[in-house]
C-alpha cells in the first residue's frame, strides 16, 4: 500500500487527519471498516469512488481494504476481526496458527464470537463459530484468540468422528505447549458438544505416558483392539550415563521385549545417533526389539499386532488375551 494523496478520500485530506488515517490502516494492515471511515467523515459516494477507481476493494460486507490484489494473512485476519466486531476473537484452525500448533494455511479465517452476534460466516474468507462461554475462552494477546486449551478442544471437537478426534488431540497435547491439565479442567468447565468421553480419553493417555499420536494409535489400535498384554510407556534406559527413553516394554507383563514407535520419514544425525545407541544397548542387553512406523500402525494393525504377539509368545505368553476393545479392521 503505497502512502500517496490519491488513496487518501478527499475528508481525511481536508480535515488534516492523514496522520491519524495513515495509523489506523497500520494497526488494520491497510484495513478498515465502514463505521471506522463514518468516523473520517467518509461517506457511500467517496468509498465508491475509491473501489470504482481501482484504489480500494471490498473484502466482505462492510469491511474494505484500502488497496487492491489478494490481502495477505494479516490483513486478512484484521479484516475478519473488523467483521465479527469488537467482541470477536480468532478460534479453530487460525488460533491454532497463531499459538504456533499446527503449521500456517490458506484461508478462510476462523472467529468465535458471543452467541447473540450477528455476524455470519463469509464464503471463503471467514468462518463464524458461536460460545456461550465466549468471555471465558478468550485471552487478551493481540489480535485477540482462543485459550491454547480452548483452541486445542475447539480442533478436536471439529473431526469427523470420535477416534480422529481423540488422535487429533494426542497429537496437540504431545507437542509440548498444551498443558493436559488445563484441557482435562476445560473439558469438565465446558463440556464439549459432541466427543467428550473421547477427548478425556486422550488426556488420561498423555497424563499415563503416550508420548506422540502414533503412541496413541498403538495402544488403541494394536494393543488394545487385539488383547495383547498391557505394555508400559516410556521405560527410561541408562546408556553410558545418560537416560533415553523407550516408547514401549513389557517387563512389566514379564516379557523382554520394546516396542519403539516411530513416526518421523527423516532422521536428523543426532536423533539416528540416540537410536543406533539405544538398539546397541537393547542387544547387549539380550533384549527383543521391534520397530513400527505410521505406515504400520495405521494402515494395518492387524499385522503389528500379529507380529508383536508372535514375539511374545516366543518369550512366553500362552496368549492369553487382556482387556480387549475390538478390532474394527480384523473383527477380533
Amino acid at each position: 500500500m503505497r502512502r500517496t494523496r490519491r488513496h487518501v478520500p478527499a475528508p481525511i485530506v481536508q480535515d488534516r487527519r492523514m496522520n491519524e488515517w495513515f495509523d489506523l490502516l497500520d494497526q488494520q494492515a491497510g484495513m478498515v471498516s465502514i463505521a471506522q471511515l463514518r468516523t473520517f467523515g467518509v461517506g457511500d459516494a467517496e468509498i465508491l469512488a475509491q473501489v470504482d477507481g481501482g484504489r480500494w476493494s471490498g473484502f466482505v460486507r462492510s469491511v474494505y481494504a484500502t488497496f487492491t490484489g489478494p490481502p495477505p494473512r494479516p490483513s486478512m485476519i484484521a479484516g475478519a476481526l473488523l467483521y465479527g466486531g469488537p467482541a470477536a476473537a480468532l478460534s479453530h484452525r487460525t488460533a491454532a496458527e497463531e499459538w504456533g500448533l499446527v503449521p500456517v494455511g490458506p484461508p478462510p479465517v476462523h472467529l468465535t464470537v458471543p452467541y447473540r452476534s450477528s455476524a455470519i460466516s463469509q464464503h471463503g474468507r471467514i468462518v463464524v463459530h458461536r460460545s456461550r462461554a465466549h468471555r471465558h475462552i478468550v485471552t487478551r494477546t493481540v489480535p485477540p484468540r482462543t485459550s491454547m486449551a480452548d483452541t486445542a478442544i475447539d480442533l478436536a471437537v471439529e473431526c469427523d468422528d470420535a477416534i480422529t478426534a481423540r488422535t487429533t488431540l494426542v497429537g496437540l497435547l504431545t507437542g509440548g505447549r498444551v498443558r493436559p491439565l488445563e484441557v482435562e479442567l476445560r473439558l469438565t468447565e465446558r463440556p464439549p458438544r459432541r466427543y467428550r468421553r473421547a477427548l478425556l480419553g486422550a488426556v488420561s493417555m498423555v497424563r499415563h505416558g503416550v508420548h506422540s499420536a502414533l503412541e496413541e494409535a498403538y495402544l488403541v489400535r494394536v494393543e488394545q483392539a487385539h488383547g495383547l498384554p498391557a505394555g508400559r510407556r516410556q521405560t527410561p534406559l541408562s546408556v553410558d550415563g545418560q537416560t533415553l527413553w523407550e516408547d514401549v516394554t513389557y517387563d512389566e507383563a514379564g516379557y523382554t521385549l520394546t516396542v519403539r514407535l516411530d513416526g518421523r520419514t527423516h532422521l536428523r544425525g543426532g536423533v539416528a545417533f540416540r537410536d543406533r545407541h539405544r538398539d546397541n544397548a537393547a542387544e547387549l542387553l539380550g533384549r527383543s526389539r521391534l520397530v513400527f512406523g505410521w505406515r504400520e500402525v495405521d494402515g494395518d494393525p492387524c499385522g503389528v499386532a500379529r507380529e508383536v504377539g508372535l514375539v511374545l509368545r516366543r518369550l512366553g505368553w500362552d496368549g492369553r488375551q487382556g482387556p480387549q476393545t475390538g478390532c474394527a479392521v480384523c473383527g477380533s
